[in-house]
């Protein structure tokens, strides 16, 4: 399908996007306007005044066709998740596509050794606000005649679990979990539900992960060529571009060195 094509099927859309002020959320936001300028985007993280930066950046890369609206909200807290939609200006409600990517990696600490605060952050924000904001989007779906796209960024820590990851991969194993849940749940619908598991994405993931720690991030991604969150962004616009009846509903992407969470080839090898 030429890229005129599914510009077209994404054309004069609402997309909403997590997590969308750096990493594979931002660069989501940018290809999605680049493929159908006319779109619509909402985006949020709790940094605003990056998020700003953002809006303006495509808002001048597109020459003023994508309209953008930046929203400070943090997904782990279940108030601000609650009223997300009535805090929305009412042009900006008729959302149809979530693409849930807000989520973090905190330590990698064994079981017996991992700090309540970081199972509580990863839980809220990985899985409990995801649910909570799709919860709030699927009524919003269902009130125009079941239509709609969900797209659940995942990983392949959802399907191949790893020593130290315990808390991180139960998330994504979650997110895994609910997404196939749903799809059933909508099948008589035009609800779609889709997940883009990424395999190893250089962004500031290994940063938080490691708590700002730069040299310990920067080794996670040595003597390898990682995916880049624009390789990520350009699968999470191919599947919402897809023709209606067409439902990607499971996608691993791996660099060519890599075949699972743990199995890596690096040059230094």
């Amino acid at each position: 399908m030429s890229l005129s094509a599914m510009g077209t099927r994404l054309s004069g859309k609402t997309v909403l996007i997590t997590g969308a002020s750096s990493g594979i959320g931002r660069a989501t936001a940018f290809e999605f306007s680049r493929t159908a300028p006319d779109i619509k985007l909402i985006l949020t993280a709790r940094r605003i005044d990056t998020l700003k930066e953002v809006a303006a950046q495509i808002e001048e890369e597109s020459k003023g066709r994508t309209k953008v609206l930046p929203v400070k909200f943090d997904v782990s807290d279940p108030k601000e998740v609650a009223s997300f939609v009535e805090g929305l200006p009412e042009e900006w409600r008729a959302i149809d596509v979530l693409v849930n990517n807000a989520g973090l990696v905190k330590g990698l600490d064994k079981v017996g050794e991992i700090a309540e605060e970081d199972v509580n952050i990863m839980m809220t924000t990985n899985v409990i606000g995801l649910i909570g904001l799709t919860q709030q989007i699927v009524k919003i779906f269902h009130a125009r005649g079941g239509k709609g796209d969900i797209i659940n960024i995942g990983s392949i820590a959802g399907r191949d679990p790893y020593a130290g990851g315990s808390i991180y991969c139960a998330t994504k194993a979650a997110v895994r979990a609910f997404s196939d849940s749903l799809r059933k749940e909508l099948i008589a619908t035009k609800i779609r539900v889709m997940v883009v598991d990424p395999g190893q994405v250089e962004t500031e993931f290994s940063v938080v992960r490691f708590r700002g720690d730069k040299a310990k991030a920067d080794a996670v991604y040595a003597d390898v060529d990682p995916l880049t969150a624009e390789d990520i962004a350009e699968v999470v616009v191919f599947v919402a571009g897809r023709k209606e009846n067409v439902v990607v509903a499971d996608t691993l992407v791996f660099p060519s060195h890599q075949a699972g969470a743990g199995v890596m080839h690096r040059k230094s090898a």
